[in-house]
């Protein structure tokens, strides 16, 4: 089994509108997931340099980010970024570019954990219920011109308000969600923005919103998380 994690920093800015990468590795030790998704990783302009620095993650965490990103500074691409244990093979990554009015992409990667391969793609999609949907065509379009099959994991926050309409059905013709809950606004949650969805080869065995003190302070969103283990 393995647990994993799709996290919306909100770059670093918590509810008390100070930027503080000390506060999201906090929280993400507390969820301890074997991989995390997380968006809003870099910083908007200029550079858009890593929000959390690589110090932080090498001296007081057990993971390491996927090298996706595309600037030299920067942790991801377009603020989206996949974090994995240090002692995971990163067998292939690639950014995803995505039809959008402003910057979009997301971001894939072939990791073997404990013996396992897993596909993982994490996104932020549009706030454009219409850009969602070309979006989320393209992300599956990607993945269904690779040339290996693999069980495949999709983490993000989707920024879908509705229950099972837009691009929610789209992913769901071949992904299972997760039953995480609302995440979003952390202080008083009441949309399921953040979604974690798996192939049919996977069986999510639990899932959940991680609402502890910590995470209600340090992002407007709340991690969500779930463990997954092979399909029987």
């Amino acid at each position: 089994m393995i647990k994993v994690a799709s996290y919306n920093m909100h770059k670093g800015v918590g509810a008390d509108r100070r930027c503080n990468p000390e506060r999201i590795v906090d929280v993400l030790r507390e969820i301890d997931a074997d991989i995390i998704a997380l968006q809003e990783a870099d910083r908007r302009f200029g550079t858009r340099e890593r929000v959390i620095p690589l110090h932080l993650l090498d001296e007081q965490s057990d993971w390491k980010p996927v090298a996706v990103g595309r600037r030299i500074g920067s942790m991801g691409w377009h603020g989206n970024a996949i974090l994995v244990r240090k002692s995971a093979e990163v067998v292939e990554c690639d950014a995803i570019h995505l039809p959008a009015l402003e910057p979009r992409g997301a971001v894939t990667a072939d990791i073997r954990l404990a013996g396992s391969a897993i596909r993982v793609v994490g996104m932020h999609l549009d706030l454009s219920g219409l850009w969602r949907r070309r979006q989320a065509a393209a992300i599956l379009a990607h993945l269904a011109h690779r040339n290996t099959p693999s069980p495949t994991l999709l983490m993000g926050d989707l920024n879908e308000w509705t229950a099972a309409a837009g691009c929610l059905r789209d992913f769901g013709r071949d992904f299972r969600f997760a039953a995480t809950g609302p995440s979003f606004h952390a202080r008083r949650p009441i949309g399921r923005l953040d979604r974690i969805m798996a192939s049919t080869d996977l069986t999510i065995v639990d899932c959940g919103v991680h609402a502890s003190p910590a995470a209600r302070k340090a992002s407007d969103h709340l991690p969500i998380w779930a463990i997954l283990e092979p399909a029987r």
